[in-house]
C-alpha cells in the first residue's frame, strides 16, 4: 500500500510542476498579445521559477529515497538543465530583453511541458499498476 501512496505523491508533485510551467506559458502568451506589460509578466514568471526548480529537485530526491531508480534517472536531465540555467544566471526573465527572447522562452517552456507530461504519464501508469497489484494481493 505504501507504493501506491508514493506514486500518488509523485503524481501530485508532477501536477504542481505542470501548473507552474503552464502558468509561465500563459504569462508569456499574455505578453505576446499585449494583455500584460513586460514588468508584470517578468515578475510573475520570476516568482515561479525557483519554486519550480526546488519542486523538481524534491521530486528527483523522493524518487531516489523510495527506490524508483529509473524514474530518478528520467528526472536527471531536466534537473541538470535547471541547474545549468541557475549557475549561469539565465533562469530569470529579464524585463528589458523579454520581447527579444519571447520565442525562445516559450519554446523552452514548451519542451519542459512535454517532458513533464511524459513523466506524468509514466507516473500515472505506475500508480494504476501498483494500485491493481495491491488489490490482487488483498484478495
Amino acid at each position: 500500500m505504501g507504493d501506491v501512496w508514493a506514486w500518488l505523491l509523485f503524481f501530485f508533485i508532477l501536477i504542481s510542476l505542470l501548473v507552474m510551467v503552464v502558468f509561465q506559458l500563459m504569462c508569456l502568451s499574455d505578453l505576446e498579445f499585449d494583455y500584460i506589460n513586460p514588468y508584470d509578466s517578468a515578475s510573475r514568471i520570476n516568482g515561479v521559477v525557483l519554486p519550480e526548480f526546488i519542486t523538481q529537485g524534491v521530486l528527483c530526491l523522493l524518487y531516489l529515497i523510495t527506490g524508483h531508480w529509473v524514474m530518478s534517472l528520467l528526472c536527471v536531465p531536466y534537473m541538470y538543465y535547471n541547474y545549468r540555467l541557475y549557475t549561469r544566471r539565465q533562469h530569470l526573465v529579464d524585463v528589458t530583453e523579454i520581447f527579444n527572447l519571447l520565442n525562445w522562452e516559450k519554446k523552452q517552456r514548451l519542451f519542459k511541458l512535454g517532458y513533464i507530461i511524459l513523466l506524468l504519464c509514466i507516473s500515472l501508469f505506475w500508480l494504476i499498476y501498483s494500485a491493481l497489484e495491491d488489490d490482487e494481493e488483498s484478495l
